[in-house]
Parts: structure tokens; sequence; C-alpha cells
């Protein structure tokens, strides 16, 4: 029924029917958006070769749907766009810290390429360089790796109108093989060269 209205809205016009068809699910989206979602699924992915693992909690209303294949799939895809993500250490903008928003508004500040810029100007210029740098580390921020012209908010979205409750990223953790550790640098050629003086 949504398909044939969305054509008769659209005048038969196909490109403009699935336009207003991912409009209406993204409108009734934000509808559910305040539902309480308790339910759902801790997903995984680990990418080939086992060097880069992801830990994913996704909610959603009801343990009916989240048993479903069609949120298992949403909790799939979000994993992988994570291991995909290597910069994204967040859900939201809204979860960054507010000193590291205040660091990142200081250095901006004091960078060269502004010194000569009128205040008000310097502000505006810093304001659209510390979005961008915290979308940057925002997963719902991210261009939905499947479908660049969408974000992975409207991934979730267009999940939530599919299957009509709330569905919310919650946390994740992602974890790459020897992350953190100093690898002991060898160097063979000094090794077998003390050897051979040796004997």
């Amino acid at each position: 029924m949504d398909c044939k209205k969305a054509l008769k809205e659209t005048e038969g016009d196909m490109e403009k029917a699935i336009e207003w068809l991912r409009q209406k699910g993204i409108s009734s989206a934000e509808k559910k958006s305040g539902r309480i979602a308790a339910e759902g699924q801790v997903g995984q992915y680990i990418h080939t070769g086992g060097r880069v693992g992801v830990l994913v909690e996704i909610n959603c209303e009801t343990d009916f749907v989240a048993r479903g294949e069609d949120f298992q799939e949403i909790v799939r895809n979000v994993a992988m766009q994570i291991a995909a993500c290597p910069n994204v250490e967040y859900v939201t903008t809204d979860e960054i810290p507010a000193d590291f928003v205040a660091k990142e508004t200081e250095i901006e500040m004091g960078r060269e390429d502004l010194a000569s810029k009128p205040e008000n100007i310097r502000a505006k210029i810093v304001e659209g360089r510390i979005e961008k740098r915290l979308k940057e580390l925002s997963l719902l921020d991210q261009p939905y790796v499947r479908d660049q012209n969408i974000t992975v908010e409207d991934y979730v979205k267009q999940g939530i109108a599919k299957l009509g409750e709330n569905i919310r990223v919650r946390r994740f953790v992602r974890f790459v093989l020897g992350e953190g550790l100093e690898k002991k640098q060898e160097d063979f050629a000094a090794e077998v060269a003390a050897q051979t003086g040796a004997i």
C-alpha cells in the first residue's frame, strides 16, 4: 500500500517514489526514537585473517524482533561498519567528552592559517572544523559502507521503519591485533655478524 501511495504522490515517477518512501520511513523512525529499547543482541564481526574484531550491542524493543533475521542483519552490518572505520570511537557526537572538544577547539584556534582572520570569522571556521572532526569520531555520522549515499544513522532509521520498533546502537568495542603492544625490533644482520665474529 505504501508503494502504491508513493507512486500516486509522485505521479508515477519511480525515483521520486523511492525517495518519498525513504523520507516516510525516516519520519516514522523519528516518532519511534523515544521508545525504550531494552532487548537486542550483542553481535560480533571478525575480519578475514583475524586481525580486527568488533563487539557491538544493538538494542530493540522486543525479543521477538531481536531474534529475527532482519535485526540480526542490521547487527552484522553495523559490526562490519565499525571494523571498516578505524577512527570511530563513539556511537554519537553527544558522547564525546567536553574536555576533548575544548582541547580540539583550543588547537584549532591556535592554527597559523587563522591568525590573520577576524575573530568572528575565525570562530566560524573553527566551529566548522570541530564539527567535522567530531563527526569523524562518531559511528552514526559515517557514510554507510554498503551505500555511501546514506549515513549509518540513516541505515538504522531504515531498519526502524522496516521493523516498526526503535533500534539503538548502544556501545561497541573494536579490537586490533597487537594494538598498544611494543613489538621487539630484531636486527638479524647484526645478530649474525656478532655470532660469526665470535667464532
